[in-house]
């Protein structure tokens, strides 16, 4: 039997690596490659993979949001998360949305093959180096407060609103976000709020 795969990543050449290594396995045919987030879900409701290899970093939609996707529409399709970290907050976030599969970015091709075998059977896959990394948290150099405002800020809230809900003054909510991003030395407020969700914190 032939494992219907969709493959989700972003980087073009990236992308074209994994299908090209995957053509060589008899068992395994990539049925559908999407570069966005919020076009798996579509992708997969047209193709029916038997398996969704999707990057945990992708535009329009992070793998885990689409992953629960994916679970609610079509539950029979195993996902197999692509990551380059491991955080308690990432892995629980996977098994919350059902995934089967945790894997490193840079596992080895057999690993990688393997692992869409496992899950196309019902395993659960979870790379073990991942695994110990998500065993120690780190502890988050934000205040409580600038944790609330960060969360508020994940969930799409404007500074108006996050404003409204947490009883503080605008000016006071763009300090805390500004605050929160040099902290985190992130790039910019979405970078500060991934790095976040990904260690855990909120």
């Amino acid at each position: 039997m032939v494992i219907r795969t969709l493959l989700a990543e972003d980087m073009n050449l990236v992308r074209g690596a994994l299908v090209a290594l995957l053509a060589y396995e008899e068992d395994i045919e990539v049925v559908a490659e999407v570069s966005r987030g919020d076009h798996i879900l579509a992708a997969a409701s047209a193709c029916r993979p038997d398996v969704a290899v999707l990057d945990i970093s992708l535009p329009g939609k992070d793998g885990l949001a689409a992953a629960g996707e994916l679970h609610e529409e079509l539950p029979e399709c195993g996902v197999l998360i692509l990551t380059g970290v491991g955080t308690p907050g990432l892995l629980k976030r996977a098994l919350d949305v059902h995934v089967r599969g945790f894997m490193a970015k840079d596992s080895p091709p057999e690993r990688l093959a393997d692992g869409i075998r496992r899950v196309n059977d019902g395993e659960r896959v979870i790379d073990s180096e991942l695994a110990i990394a998500a065993m120690r948290p780190a502890d988050a150099p934000l205040t409580q407060r600038e944790l609330d405002v960060i969360g508020a800020a994940a969930d799409g809230g404007s500074i108006e609103e996050i404003a409204a809900s947490l009883f503080l003054s605008e000016g006071t909510v763009r300090n805390y976000l500004s605050k929160s991003t040099t902290k985190l030395g992130a790039r910019s407020r979405i970078d500060a709020i991934r790095i976040a969700r990904e260690s855990g914190w909120i």
